[in-house]
């Protein structure tokens, strides 16, 4: 499988020699919004689903985008795969809110491991501050992600994240990271750019800079196998003896 990654606004989302593209955080809205984040949720199949989806079929590639989804009273930070025929997959509501700016406005989601199968390759969504918490991770890769996706909104002076967690979170937890940030200026934030593609060898495999732009990769099952075969950190886990230390 390709996977791109479109670090730009995604009205300049171009056609990409990709099978799964992969934009930012909220990026049909803009993140920093304050109270138009309510006023501007949906529903998961709501217009902007359905424009998101039309969008997928005429680039003919699958598309994961950030939005602000509402359901019922609660409004969530949430993230949707779309595959190229226009078919909703997954939806994800973000489990670990970052600040104010999260904890204003949103409901945390409850649902830690979201997947779909993609092109014959599993895979599972994040969002942006989640991808922070290691036993997340973890819990992506003991229940078969081979991809993890992460749109993110990640702004200066946290590049740390982007440049070395990231890669860690990968070797780690034995997993492809596509990690899809934004790089402009919103209100009083930078948004830092520099999304990346990791393997699970924590090899970075494509690296975007602080500009719009679009980065690619080749995520394949062979790679990830040689990968967990050399470096055995699931196999060698002793869970009996990490059992009540997580809380």
């Amino acid at each position: 499988m390709r996977v791109a990654i479109h670090q730009g606004p995604l009205a300049d989302l171009p056609r990409i020699d990709a099978d799964l593209v992969v934009t930012a955080e909220m990026i049909t809205t803009g993140y920093h919004i304050g109270a138009r984040t309510h006023e501007l949720a949906e529903p998961a199949d709501g217009p902007t689903a359905a424009r998101m989806s039309a969008l997928a079929v005429e680039t003919g590639t699958a598309l994961v985008y950030g939005y602000p989804e509402t359901d019922g009273e609660h409004v969530y930070n949430s993230v949707q795969l779309v595959d190229a025929t226009g078919n909703r997959l997954a939806n994800y509501r973000k489990t670990h809110l970052f600040g104010d700016l999260d904890k204003a406005w949103f409901t945390p989601g409850d649902e830690a491991v979201v997947q779909a199968d993609l092109g014959g390759v599993r895979i599972g969504l994040l969002i942006c501050y989640d991808v922070e918490f290691p036993e997340l991770v973890r819990a992506h890769a003991l229940a078969g992600t081979e991809l993890l996706v992460v749109p993110t909104a990640l702004m200066s002076p946290y590049e740390l994240v982007a440049d070395t967690l990231v890669p860690a979170r990968a070797y780690e937890s034995q997993l492809f990271v596509a990690y899809a940030n934004r790089c402009d200026t919103e209100r009083d934030l930078t948004y830092c750019g520099r999304s990346c593609v990791v393997a699970p060898t924590g090899e970075v495999l494509a690296r975007a800079g602080a500009g719009p732009g679009v980065i690619t990769a080749d995520v394949t099952r062979a790679a990830l196998t040689a990968s967990r075969l050399e470096n055995t950190h699931l196999a060698d886990r002793r869970p009996d003896l990490y059992r009540g230390t997580t809380a």
